[in-house]
């Protein structure tokens, strides 16, 4: 874990397109740590909250060459988090059962098998223990 006063600024690239930015309720802690070991992250910085240390004001992590942000901070009598809906993260990689079985080693529960898809790539759903899931998708054959 790195403090982002002492981080070393991210390859610009990492900063590129749209960045999912998840509040955690409590436990972007701990979801940083575990993305780490599902999903093999880079941690780029954590900021304490000043008046809860234990919480998380901001995190920033990098995942296969991308940027996931991450919070505790939530407006006053926001509703608990309880995952993300309607949505998932996908993960483009080259090597897919490895991320796949790494994931699910991890703590990570299958929504749908990873397997050869009816149009051509490798694909699974998996759930992290946060209530978000992941997409590991590896490119078939052209």
């Amino acid at each position: 874990m790195t403090d982002t006063a002492t981080a070393t600024r991210p390859d610009a690239a990492v900063m590129n397109g749209v960045i999912p930015y998840i509040g955690y309720g409590g436990r972007a802690n701990e979801a940083a740590d575990f993305y780490m070991k599902a999903f093999g992250a880079t941690d780029l910085g954590r900021m304490p909250d000043g008046e809860k240390p234990e919480r998380l004001m901001h995190a920033q992590l990098e995942i296969n060459g991308g940027c996931l942000m991450m919070t505790d901070h939530a407006p006053e009598g926001a509703a608990p988090f309880s995952g993300l809906k309607g949505m998932h993260m996908q993960l483009v990689v080259e090597d897919g059962r490895a991320w796949w079985d790494r994931a699910l080693a991890a703590g990570c529960t299958v929504v749908m098998p990873y397997e050869r898809q009816f149009w051509g790539d490798d694909w699974g759903l998996a759930e992290d223990p946060f209530g978000i899931q992941w997409a590991i998708l590896q490119p078939g054959p052209q």
